[in-house]
């Protein structure tokens, strides 16, 4: 009996000096304000996880934690796109988190629909490379890919939860848009392998929602040129042609369809395909491309200025704003940016399909929702809804208008296994265009309700 009580207390002496290390590294991620930054009634963290010691790979992370409860609200993981850019410049700076940036870059302000009034939002700059996110193997800038990337992400939520145990076991979901449509759900799966392998799984995962989501090349391609032609973006004749010249995915690299493409760039004219009815940004911008016509048109709605990611761009290269957000530790050769080129012109791996990625979750129970802002023209509704089809899931409740603020939010439809919801009037990027509709779809989605069908 002597023998187990000594036992017990050292065990409790080790477990009290592992707490204790754990939330003095916590200490030196904290962030006590922003240059800038309005006053506020939460915590926020920022700094860096080495998911490979070997090659140097370090991923950035930004905790903002719940105004309200956070030792009881999840954990939200959000991930941007690209392949290649930055959760911070996007995610975090225009869409989803506690704060926007002015126009003089001089100074934040609040975002009343931020989604840590409902979570403890963590984003992340994935792969390394992208943005703050480093690594020592300059090689490794090209040959990224979607497996890697997944792999890492892992590790990072492994090693940032050792450094953060109140999140452990905590209820967890993963957010993100546009190529996060493969970012989030092969997170999701690794980590679903990853807890039926381990005896203490350590990471809750109840489910994950994305945004205007790469889906599947094949059906993406042919909903993407309906959705062109069907909103008089394009001519009858070159639809047709673009379904004939390109094999049905715009990854054919003959020289007839990327002729076509180029000719089809010319016939849209000089628009934002990330928002078809809102204007596009005059003022230079940055490096980087989002989608195969590499054009970096920023897609704002009206009440919002479509230069926004420039001020970002000079915001985070400050260096008093790096030393509060303890990134930039190694003095990385390059200024900081919202997409990096090297990564999206390199990307080695992507599979063509996540349906059968959906197919296996779904049956494992996940929460899974997926929605789309429906003025998008490069990853549009069309696209999403014809790849979802093919998923071939029973409808529970069919399509309805669901409602927020006394108006139509977008429309909906629920099935066996996963929502589908539309966001009226949204962009590529359903925050920033409709934050309040955004809001009530997260909302909705963590507490496990389907959206409102009245007023």
């Amino acid at each position: 009996m002597e023998l187990m009580t000594r036992l017990i207390h050292v065990m409790i002496i080790v477990l009290s000096s592992a707490i204790s290390n754990a939330f003095g590294e916590q200490d030196l991620d904290r962030i006590t304000a922003l240059p800038g930054q309005p006053a506020v009634n939460f915590s926020q963290y920022s700094g860096y996880v080495t998911v490979n010691d070997e090659q140097g790979r370090a991923l950035f992370y930004w905790l903002t934690e719940a105004a309200d409860d956070s030792q009881t609200k999840p954990l939200l993981l959000w991930l941007n796109g690209g392949p290649g850019c930055s959760s911070v410049a996007y995610g975090a700076s225009e869409e989803i988190g506690p704060f926007r940036i002015n126009k003089n870059a001089s100074s934040l302000y609040l975002n009343k629909y931020s989604w840590n009034i409902v979570a403890n939002v963590l984003f992340l700059e994935s792969p390394a490379g992208v943005g703050f996110s480093y690594t020592n193997t300059s090689s490794n800038l090209e040959d990224s890919g979607d497996e890697r990337t997944a792999e890492d992400a892992l590790v990072f939520l492994i090693r940032w939860m050792d450094r953060f145990p109140q999140y452990k076991y905590r209820d967890f979901y993963i957010s993100g848009e546009s190529y996060a449509g493969h970012y989030v759900p092969q997170l999701a799966n690794k980590i679903y392998d990853y807890n039926n392998k381990s005896s203490h799984p350590i990471i809750n995962l109840k489910g994950f929602i994305v945004g205007n989501a790469d889906t599947d090349s094949y059906y993406d391609y042919i909903g993407t040129v309906n959705y062109w032609w069907s909103h008089s973006l394009i001519s009858d004749h070159t639809y047709n042609l673009l379904l004939k010249s390109c094999n049905n995915s715009f990854k054919d690299t003959s020289q007839k369809c990327q002729d076509m493409l180029i000719y089809v760039d010319k016939e849209i004219g000089n628009i934002n395909l990330y928002n078809i009815y809102t204007e596009r940004c005059n003022e230079p911008q940055g490096g980087g491309s989002k989608h195969f016509l590499k054009r970096r048109t920023v897609a704002r709605s009206s009440g919002y200025d479509p230069c926004t990611e420039n001020y970002a761009e000079i915001y985070y290269n400050r260096l008093d704003v790096q030393k509060v957000l303890h990134a930039n530790t190694t003095g990385i050769p390059y200024k900081w940016t919202a997409c990096s080129d090297p990564l999206i012109n390199n990307w080695k791996d992507s599979p063509a399909s996540m349906l059968p990625v959906y197919t296996k979750l779904i049956a494992a129970g996940l929460r899974i929702w997926v929605f789309s802002g429906d003025t998008d023209a490069v990853v549009p509704v069309t696209a999403t809804k014809l790849s979802l089809s093919h998923l071939n899931l029973r409808i529970k409740t069919p399509w309805y208008p669901w409602y927020v603020g006394g108006q139509v939010g977008g429309w909906t439809e629920v099935y066996d296994g996963l929502t589908f919801a539309t966001v009226r009037g949204a962009g590529h990027e359903v925050p920033l265009f409709q934050p309040m509709r955004a809001f009530k779809l997260i909302e909705s989605f963590l507490s496990g309700k389907d959206l409102p069908k009245s007023q």
